[in-house]
């Protein structure tokens, strides 16, 4: 594997850690778990029964993947389409590498607060409510978590999408967008499966969510000066 695709997917699970980590999304997760599960926080959170635990947490983890998957297919479906559209115009890949480049440092400097661009920063989430808990309802609601969340998913993964449409690669821009996922399914399945330690963990990191948030943003940053030197193809 080259370096520079070495790079890419590295920078692209950061990148689903990152939107994971968002203050707008992190204290929301334990809610979410809830919601998706249709199992009350107590009942979470709660001292109950063996027998009850283990049914909790079968529910949980079956909701959670189907969360999971609705997101990603979301995600990977974006970059096939970016990436073929970069294909297209083959002929103009070194421009589109440099508008790639400049929109992931412009993105950057967002997320890391020196300055900020209003309607690129206004949210739109879609609410799906369902009655019952339901397989398909889980999959529905990580669909539109994926379409809606912004900015919290829109800055990062504009970021990816922009590279993936400067590759000229429908096969790379379909493995970022799953390595982005996976920066984002991991953590959040695991919180599903360890809801009691990862509430006392939120209340640990939220402090040093703007930290982690710079930290990102600068990673974006490096990216996208990486590639407009020619660092990564």
């Amino acid at each position: 594997m080259e370096t520079s695709s070495t790079v890419s997917y590295a920078i692209a699970f950061i990148s689903g850690l990152l939107v994971f980590m968002s203050p707008c999304i992190l204290p929301l997760i334990p809610t979410y778990i809830s919601y998706l599960t249709g199992v009350a926080f107590k009942e979470l959170t709660g001292e109950i029964t063996p027998e009850i635990r283990r049914r909790i947490r079968l529910v949980t983890v079956v909701h959670s993947l189907l969360f999971i998957i609705g997101f990603s297919v979301i995600f990977v479906l974006l970059g096939t389409t970016v990436s073929y559209a970069g294909k297209m115009l083959l002929h103009y890949q070194v421009l589109l590498k440099k508008i790639s480049a400049a929109i992931i440092i412009l993105f950057g400097l967002m997320i890391t607060g020196v300055f900020r661009i209003a309607f690129l920063e206004k949210e739109h989430r879609v609410e799906y409510r369902k009655s019952g808990v339901t397989y398909l309802g889980s999959f529905i609601v990580g669909a539109t978590f994926a379409f809606a969340w912004t900015p919290c998913v829109g800055l990062v993964l504009g970021s990816i999408l922009a590279y993936a449409s400067s590759t000229a690669s429908v096969a790379l821009g379909v493995r970022l967008l799953v390595v982005f996922s996976l920066g984002l399914a991991i953590p959040f399945f695991a919180a599903a499966l360890l809801i009691n330690s990862f509430l006392l963990y939120v209340k640990k990191i939220r402090r040093y969510i703007g930290i982690i948030n710079k930290i990102g943003g600068i990673i974006l940053i490096g990216f996208g000066v990486l590639i407009l030197t020619g660092g990564v193809r």
